[in-house]
């Protein structure tokens, strides 16, 4: 496992980290997820992600539990706040009383007594930037936060963010948790180049574009059984998307792009996105142990410009580049 520090900041996280969205506390049962998670220790991860939304709060209990016991020194543990956890009008968003509460909850549910990184999971258009970044602030100086960050901004709302905490001398945002994939490059454009330049690090979540780079799922086939495009949960809401025959066929043309390259089409998948300098991390999910071991083999994978350019010919017209895609809820939800 290679490591890359977090933006310009002095943190290093593994170049894969463990995400789970959809997964624990939803999708796979606990035992798989123990599993998947020592998998992922036992790969060298140290980086793992997750979000109080995440199956209703149940994902991070069952990371907390999966992590016990774990040298707390020896991990970066990721989480996130905005979407609702709660029927109340405050359960919500990024005000100070609602950051502060659930900061307090994900603490408890991930048995730890602070996050190396917390996150704005949304920018929240009801809650004044300043309050926002001051209460950010505030957990940074109790000790509670090591770092801030923000997930699926845009470079707008991260440039705003940044002057703020400028003026006010508050901690600057150090990373961005945004999509990203071959087929999803919307942080190209806009996102990326102010990152660079404000020191700002992506944190990818879908590099496999939640499965579909990974090959699975054929053109004209149904969705095999157990995947993510048949999760009623949350995962086929998701993906339908991506699963039109277009997109299948193109992305099955990538099969002997990798099998040239000794990879499987997930490790492209993870490795592509990895070529990004401004990408410190991809987080990578797993319902099995196996996906774990078989993605972080991207690592430390070095892509020629020639099979970059490839990668581009066969997708073409089917990659959204369109930075308006990102989006927050003009209301909380």
């Amino acid at each position: 496992m290679e490591f890359r520090h977090l933006g310009r900041s002095g943190l290093m996280v593994s170049e894969i980290s463990y995400g789970n969205w959809i997964t624990h506390g939803s999708q796979v049962e606990e035992d798989a997820a123990r599993q998947c998670v020592q998998a992922a220790l036992d790969e060298g991860i140290t980086t793992f992600d997750t979000a109080d939304v995440y199956a209703g709060t149940k994902a991070e209990e069952v990371l907390g539990r999966a992590l016990a016991g774990v040298r707390r020194e020896s991990l970066e543990i990721f989480t996130k706040v905005y979407w609702p956890t709660g029927p109340g009008p405050n359960d919500r968003g990024l005000s100070r009383k609602h950051i502060t509460e659930a900061l307090h909850g994900s603490l408890r549910r991930l048995q730890t007594d602070y996050v190396d990184l917390y996150q704005a999971h949304r920018f929240d258009n009801e809650t004044p930037l300043e309050e926002t970044l001051k209460t950010f602030d505030d957990l940074v100086r109790q000790g509670k936060v090591l770092y801030v960050g923000v997930s699926e901004w845009t470079a707008e709302q991260i440039g705003r963010a940044l002057k703020i905490a400028d003026e006010m001398g508050f901690d600057r945002l150090v990373s961005n948790q945004p999509q990203y994939s071959m087929l999803w490059r919307v942080i190209e454009a806009e996102v990326v180049p102010l990152s660079e330049k404000e020191g700002v690090g992506q944190v990818v979540f879908s590099p496999i574009a939640q499965g579909v780079l990974s090959g699975k799922y054929r053109p004209g086939q149904p969705p095999p059984v157990g995947s993510r495009a048949t999760d009623e949960a949350g995962g086929k809401n998701v993906i339908s998307r991506m699963l039109t025959d277009d997109v299948l066929s193109r992305v099955q043309k990538l099969e002997p792009v990798a099998a040239d390259l000794g990879l499987s089409m997930a490790q492209l998948a993870v490795a592509w996105v990895l070529q990004n300098p401004n990408v410190a991390s991809a987080i990578v999910g797993a319902s099995r142990p196996e996906q774990v071991r078989d993605n972080v083999k991207a690592s430390g994978v070095k892509l020629g410009s020639e099979v970059l350019q490839k990668i581009d010919d066969i997708l073409g017209p089917i990659v959204e580049r369109d930075p308006a895609k990102t989006v927050s809820p003009e209301r909380r939800p």
